[in-house]
């Protein structure tokens, strides 16, 4: 019988890439979870995943970046279920179609920021994080005649200088704890079953607003969350404003302590 020897440096080599290998899926997939960020950097800013509320509230977000095709139609869903939610738009969509800026603002629905050009804002100076963010306020500014005051980077990318920036500007950056994948083309079947069994109190859902079946998933989602007592409101309506903590895995707190 032979017995082999491998070096310590081996081992631990191999650890590294199997832990980088895992984190790189978890990215791909769902991004990486806010545990995972405060372990790799434990004094690392957070934004808001999810809230910690007594009651059933949660919140449905689109992200809009490219396409209009299917919006009119999720419109007329929200319309229909009588739902408010919260569209983060960015710049480049906004100067395409004014027109669903404005009636998407007029029906009572959040239009926030998602920053002017879709960049991975860590990859950003301070003063292109202040540009994206405020270029894009005044597009929103001048289409609703209301300023945004929610933030989610683009990709789920953001740091702390991201973080920081966007909070010097009144901004509370948001990302979700429950995300329906819908941008990868996952069947209306399959988008259902991504985000109902993962709902809980204070949840933050991630739609996109172009997303091949996220129009046929839409109406079922609503009822079914409605039927399990959750009142569906925007972002605004979810987050605490002042007074709280976020802790380790992104979920926003009401500082009792204070």
């Amino acid at each position: 019988m032979k017995i082999y020897f491998v070096k310590k440096s081996v081992i631990v080599n191999l650890f590294a890439v199997f832990v980088l290998a895992f984190i790189s899926v978890l990215y791909f997939n769902y991004g990486i979870p806010p545990v995972v960020r405060t372990f790799l950097n434990i004094n690392r800013q957070l934004p808001i995943y999810s809230v910690d509320i007594p009651d059933r509230r949660v919140a449905i977000s689109f992200d809009a970046s490219w396409g209009s095709d299917k919006t009119e139609r999720i419109l007329q869903i929200l319309r229909n279920k009588n739902v408010r939610v919260t569209f983060f738009l960015t710049g480049l969509w906004v100067d395409k179609y004014p027109d669903l800026v404005k009636k998407i603002s007029e029906e009572g629905h959040d239009v926030e920021n998602h920053s002017n050009t879709h960049p991975h804002m860590t990859q950003l100076s301070d003063s292109q994080i202040v540009n994206e963010l405020k270029v894009n306020e005044e597009k929103i500014v001048k289409l609703t005649g209301k300023k945004p005051y929610l933030f989610r980077p683009p990709f789920g990318d953001y740091n702390d200088k991201v973080i920081i920036t966007a909070k010097s500007l009144g901004y509370y950056t948001i990302q979700w704890d429950v995300d329906s994948l819908d941008w990868k083309g996952l069947n209306t079947e399959a988008i259902i079953n991504r985000v109902l069994p993962n709902v809980k109190k204070g949840s933050i859902i991630l739609f996109h607003n172009n997303g091949d079946f996220t129009a046929d998933a839409l109406p079922y989602i609503i009822d079914k969350l409605k039927e399990n007592g959750y009142q569906i409101v925007p972002i605004s309506q979810l987050i605490y404003k002042e007074n709280y903590y976020i802790d380790h895995e992104g979920r926003q707190h009401l500082n009792q302590n204070q």
